[in-house]
């Protein structure tokens, strides 16, 4: 018999100081004031919510002008989340969409809520549900869900083009 440590448990824990800089700072403060400031490209014109790091992948130029864009968008794809995870906080089933917001050219992921998951589909119109203005924080978070725009049930008459709310 050996008196050799096979094995030990050790929970560990990183801390990190992150600064969010000038390419995410007016992104970050508007969530806290309840608004969506996106970044756009000065080259190419395109408008990116989150303003990726502040720089422009296609062209990789500072996104100079903050751009304020609209809380309503087009859903341009989805996934109704049926399998339960560790930490799960969400009720299952649940909707997790790519959203297209009005003026940005570069779509969100967030959840969608406020309708039977069966009813959820591509080019629905939905908008930005917020937390209580007492909740809001310098992240995505506070947005508590995204929802129909109009009643789901309409039989389509909310299904409509992305590319044609964009940027209206």
């Amino acid at each position: 018999m050996t008196d050799d440590v096979l094995r030990i448990r050790q929970p560990i824990g990183v801390t990190y100081t992150w600064s969010a800089g000038p390419g995410s700072a007016a992104y970050l403060r508007g969530l806290t004031e309840g608004k969506l400031i996106a970044g756009r490209c000065p080259t190419c014109n395109q408008v990116y919510f989150p303003p990726r790091n502040g720089i422009c992948p296609r062209d990789g130029v500072l996104l100079t002008d903050d751009v304020e864009i609209g809380q309503a968008g087009t859903i341009t794809t989805f996934c109704i989340v049926n399998v339960p995870f560790l930490g799960q906080s969400i009720e299952i089933p649940y909707v997790a969409a790519s959203i297209l917001l009005d003026g940005a050219d570069l779509a969100v992921q967030h959840l969608i809520q406020g309708c039977p998951v069966d009813e959820v589909h591509i080019g629905m119109r939905v908008h930005a549900v917020w937390k209580p203005e007492s909740e809001w924080q310098a992240t995505l978070a506070s947005i508590a869900h995204f929802e129909p725009e109009t009643d789901p049930g309409t039989g389509g008459s909310d299904r409509i083009d992305a590319k044609a709310t964009n940027r209206a």
